[in-house]
């Protein structure tokens, strides 16, 4: 008897491969057969006639780790649910919540502390001890980790500036190595964020080295996507190319109209690395805004330290306006690691109009959640950097922003639809929501959107190439090769869509409403969503990596 059978649906497998009409039998947590099958061999039938059935999607790039330890964690993350995802790979763009060092903690806290939705325990010292502590609470999506460059160089180097010495490079290695054997899946950097923006390309070289013995991927937010955009990526290609290993793009994107044009060529040199035998795939935002924090407009030199540090500075009259006169005038230049460098000056390449405040801690700034540094100026008095500096004061740094300009704008999004439609572009919310503020809007409806709008409505592409940018080719990625497939054998992590409604119903500025037509969702056989009801049990599972 199987435990629930999926009738009459058109299954998308995840291959590529054209839909085909069948059912689905699920028998302790795994597809057990497909085909046409008696509904009376089944305790519970799911009609999905007219209906999609399509393997669970997969977020390649998620900032949820931080939320996953929260007691609260399936409340505060089911708008990702509600988009069909069942598994998230953590760990991104430098950001982990190991190692710790017990010395450099509180720079580590206050590091990550505008992903958390609350204070941490830090119960762990690894990423063993991490995802232990996550296994034993019960965790709502199946979580597949990586350990980051940032929380290592922290562990090593605290906040300090200048190149890593050669026994530093050493023990960041040991570290990398430690988390791999530990269950990790590669390796991340956020190269535009203190302190990996202190990094060389030697030290990334030496850090991602111990990644081959385990199959680990390297994937990097890289230097800067508007003046370095060529060289950044040329960047990670060398990392990769002289270790052996895959690479992944985190979000690869063009910021700034004036830079947009450079998307052929870095789609070019992917091409050229591929031809040379280099893996490197990319992920993509299917939006032209991202969200980070607001830390991200200030130079690099003002940072060092962390944001103790740079809030100190920032009440310096005449440090303070030294920090300004690097915001209004530094050009992004390579190599950006030497002093007084600077990878991607967002302000500059944004413009202020495009930056706007989407989360604050305290009730005396939440008037400014929704409106762009500007529009606060005016109403303020004050510049647009004096808007900034002093919400990072008051905030004590934890605010976030949304960046608009990503390969494209509120005119258009030509640059985007060229960068998703790439049959290596996978797709990834990289959202974040803590409960706090505005959340962006792919939070709430990255998938749906493209299976709506650049799949149906635009014909970029197939329904059937859109599920496999958003399942196998994400688990590929990292040899995750028991999910994303509807495929006997393999665990039952499935979304059932009405492909005909599907879509996003969020905005920029009005982004928290539910997608439409995402009906089921079943995470290791256990249905978490049935008929739009979202009944929050913890069925997910975390993954590990083996070697």
């Amino acid at each position: 008897m199987f435990d629930w059978l999926i009738k009459s649906g058109k299954i998308v497998d995840g291959t590529g491969n054209p839909w085909f009409l069948g059912d689905v039998a699920i028998k302790d947590s795994k597809i057990e057969k497909i085909g046409i099958i008696d509904s009376s061999s089944a305790q519970q039938v799911i009609d999905a006639k007219g209906l999609v059935v399509a393997p669970g999607f997969v977020d390649i790039h998620s900032h949820a780790d931080f939320v996953l330890a929260d007691d609260e964690h399936p409340q505060i993350l089911e708008p990702f649910v509600r988009q069909g995802i069942t598994t998230m790979v953590t760990g991104n763009c430098g950001y982990s919540p190991a190692p710790v060092n017990p010395k450099t903690l509180e720079l580590l806290k206050a590091y990550t502390a505008f992903l958390q939705s609350k204070e941490l325990p830090w119960e762990w010292l690894d990423m063993k001890g991490y995802m232990n502590f996550i296994e034993k609470k019960g965790v709502a999506y199946n979580m597949a980790s990586l350990v980051s460059h940032g929380a290592i160089r922290i562990a090593v180097k605290g906040f300090a500036g200048g190149p890593a010495t050669d026994s530093e490079k050493k023990e960041m290695a040991r570290l990398a190595t430690e988390a791999m054997e530990q269950g990790v899946f590669g390796l991340s950097c956020g190269l535009i964020y203190p302190p990996g923006m202190y990094s060389d390309t030697e030290e990334l070289i030496a850090v991602c080295r111990p990644l081959k013995d385990f199959g680990g991927v390297f994937t990097s937010h890289i230097r800067g996507s508007s003046e370095t955009l060529l060289s950044a990526t040329k960047e990670i290609i060398r990392v990769g190319e002289q270790n052996g290993i895959g690479v992944e793009h985190s979000h690869l994107e063009a910021f700034g109209e004036e830079h947009w044009p450079k998307i052929d060529r870095v789609l070019k040199l992917h091409d050229e690395a591929r031809a040379r035998g280099v893996d490197i795939t990319f992920d993509v935002i299917p939006y032209i805004a991202a969200n980070t924090t607001l830390l991200a407009v200030f130079p690099p030199w003002s940072l060092e330290g962390g944001v103790g540090m740079l809030i100190e500075r920032l009440k310096d009259k005449e440090v303070r306006r030294r920090i300004s006169v690097d915001v209004e005038e530094t050009v992004s230049g390579w190599p950006p690691w030497l002093p007084g460098a600077w990878p991607h000056n967002l302000a500059r390449a944004a413009g202020w109009k495009n930056i706007v405040i989407i989360s604050v801690g305290s009730a005396a700034n939440k008037h400014m959640e929704g409106k762009n540094l500007v529009e606060l100026g005016e109403e303020e008095k004050k510049t647009p950097f004096d808007i900034a500096a002093d919400l990072i004061i008051e905030e004590q740094g934890q605010v976030m922003a949304l960046y608009i300009g990503v390969s494209g704008d509120m005119r258009g999004d030509e640059g985007l639809r060229k960068i998703i439609s790439h049959p290596r572009a996978s797709i990834c919310t990289d959202a974040i929501i803590t409960g706090r503020g505005l959340p962006h809007p792919a939070a709430y409806g990255s998938f749906p959107k493209v299976l709506g709008y650049f799949s149906r409505d635009l014909g970029l592409f197939t329904m059937e190439e859109a599920v496999r940018k958003m399942t196998s080719m994400s688990l590929q990625r990292f040899g995750i090769r028991d999910r994303g497939l509807i495929r006997e054998g393999y665990f039952a992590d499935i979304t059932i869509f009405d492909e005909a409604t599907v879509g996003e119903k969020g905005t920029y500025f009005d982004p928290a409403h539910l997608p439409e037509g995402i009906k089921y969702v079943i995470t290791n056989g256990t249905p978490v969503l049935q008929d739009g009801v979202y009944n929050s049990k913890l069925c997910g599972r975390v993954l590990r990596k083996q070697r």
